[in-house]
């Protein structure tokens, strides 16, 4: 039997944590694999850096200092990880850097990025050369994954456990605050955003993913699976789940 796959996370939250781990969990089928998520520290802590898009942003430049520059050079993340994964929604197009009393360096491109939507990809592409720049380059090591749902990770939620939601009909990757579709529900079936009522649905969770990740509607899904696939070090299993399948 193979060794674990070793997959490190740096997301905006754990609730991100969460919903990010439960389309591993389908993605991967019957591989095993042991998610790290490395920030926020211990997936529930603040820590030095904080939580959201600006930890984020000061944990990708933490990472380019110990590389000498780069991410890629960051020996801590590489020597203990086979992938890693690093999570920004796409609503952080909209900020700028004063919003998290950042100030940027000179090799940050600028923020905002954020362009009319649909399509998603017009807001998601740039954002993603900002990001990449946070980590010291114009690309990133072949092993990295970028997850940057549009316009946030609950977009996935209501898509995978709302389906029917009205926020599906009107395009729920430009949909400026899928979070309140959580607490707009039925009174038995709401819940908030908080990571133990993820946890009590992470079947539900894992269950939705080929549905999501096959929905042109949901194109940052799509990517994010494509993406994680191709990172995957070594041959892939056949019984990994595959776009369309």
């Amino acid at each position: 039997m193979s060794d674990p796959l070793r997959i490190a996370l740096v997301a905006e939250g754990p609730t991100d944590g969460v919903v990010i781990e439960a389309a591993l969990r389908s993605i991967l089928g019957d591989r095993p694999f042991v998610l790290n998520q490395i920030f926020p520290e211990g997936s529930d802590g603040f820590g030095e850096m904080g939580t959201g898009w600006v930890g984020v942003y000061r944990w990708c430049h933490q990472s380019a200092k110990r590389g000498q520059g780069s991410l890629a050079g960051d020996q801590l993340v590489f020597q203990n990880f086979d992938v890693l994964i690093l999570h920004v929604d796409a609503d952080v197009a909209g900020c700028d850097y004063a919003d998290g009393t950042l100030e940027p360096t000179a090799t940050d491109r600028p923020l905002p990025c954020e362009m009319p939507c649909p399509p998603p990809q017009d807001t998601t592409d740039p954002l993603r050369a900002v990001l990449m720049s946070w980590c010291g380059g114009t690309s990133l090591p072949a092993q990295t994954v970028i997850c940057m749902p549009s316009k946030s990770t609950e977009a996935w939620v209501v898509a995978s456990i709302f389906p029917g939601d009205a926020a599906m009909k009107r395009g729920i990757e430009c949909f400026a605050n899928a979070e309140a579709r959580l607490g707009q529900q039925p009174k038995a079936k709401r819940f908030r955003k908080k990571k133990r009522d993820y946890q009590d649905r992470v079947d539900l969770l894992v269950a939705a993913w080929p549905r999501i990740a096959a929905s042109n509607a949901l194109g940052e899904a799509q990517r994010f699976q494509s993406e994680f696939l191709a990172a995957v070090p070594g041959q892939l299993p056949g019984h990994f789940v595959r776009l369309g399948k």
